[in-house]
């Protein structure tokens, strides 16, 4: 059982509403933010000298304004690094190394239908391109694929194109991120050339979506389904389309806040807030069985 960490609240505010005025994509909704924050911290709704409730009580305020999910103080148990994006960077590596680089299962169903699970995280591609890669070409050979996105959430966006690449027969512009610093727009496309085996651009793609399904892993989803490429059976995603950064505001605390969003080519915009929405919906326990049956029925026409 953690200790509970004891702070003054007032610091950590003035350091999260500072970081909100300057980074946060939407400048209008920073400036109520951080406004909101500095008020209840005036009130006294943060007098608590405990870590986690004050991150959960700021969170519920910053999500309250135009409910990005993205924007929370994040609780850590153990103190993080100092360092920009380092808290979350130690936390995502513990769990690329037990779950076999983020795709803890490959598994061929009957009628030569593979389920390739991506969980818990689209981890770093310096980290991630080579259990990634080995897995796609491991299921290359199915006759149809069943790419598992439930428990996924969030991560890379170079990951997500990454894995695009491999079940895409020729390049496509995926996403479009646009950036508040230099107000700058970084567009994002499938590869070219790919290490292994491409599973490629014809045979049925399924996706599998739930409401735990979120960020980088809904982009997953959302490019392909866009693209017209994969059928998206299960939930509506969780609704997170803003690229976040994370700075630690105190040593178990930190404040991640999006700098960006998503755009897509297709659809002229994202799945904020609304989430991925399934082609298919139905409940996520159902949906492998689902799939797995559409892709049958698919395969023997």
């Amino acid at each position: 059982m953690t200790t509970p960490t004891k702070l003054s609240p007032a610091p950590v505010i003035d350091e999260t509403a500072r970081l909100l005025t300057e980074r946060y994509v939407f400048p209008e909704a920073a400036e109520q933010l951080a406004g909101l924050l500095q008020r209840r911290l005036a009130e006294g709704a943060y007098d608590v000298d405990d870590a986690e409730e004050l991150a959960r009580l700021v969170t519920a305020d910053l999500q309250s304004v135009n409910g990005d999910r993205h924007l929370r103080l994040k609780h850590h148990a153990n103190p993080v690094p100092p360092q920009q994006g380092a808290a979350t960077l130690e936390s995502i590596r513990r769990d690329f190394d037990t779950s076999l680089g983020g795709a803890p299962r490959v598994e061929l169903l009957d009628g030569g239908v593979a389920v390739l699970e991506l969980a818990p995280m689209l981890f770093p591609l310096e980290w991630a391109a080579e259990p990634l890669s080995a897995a796609l070409t491991l299921a290359s050979r199915a006759q149809a694929l069943i790419v598992d996105l439930r428990s996924n959430r969030g991560g890379d966006p170079d990951t997500v194109a990454f894995v695009c690449s491999y079940l895409l027969d020729e390049r496509a512009h995926l996403n479009t991120m646009y950036w508040r610093s230099g107000e700058r727009s970084e567009q994002s496309w499938s590869l070219p050339h790919v290490p292994g085996a491409r599973f490629g651009g014809s045979k049925p793609l399924y996706v599998l979506s739930s409401d735990s399904t979120f960020s980088a892993a809904e982009e997953l989803a959302y490019d392909l389904q866009q693209l017209g490429r994969a059928v998206v059976v299960g939930e509506p995603t969780r609704g997170g389309a803003h690229p976040c950064q994370g700075w630690t505001v105190h040593p178990h605390l930190e404040a991640t806040i999006p700098t960006g969003r998503a755009i897509n080519p297709v659809s002229g915009t994202n799945w904020e807030g609304t989430g991925v929405q399934p082609d298919i919906p139905c409940a996520a326990a159902d949906s492998l069985d689902h799939a797995h049956a559409l892709a049958l029925a698919r395969l023997a026409d």
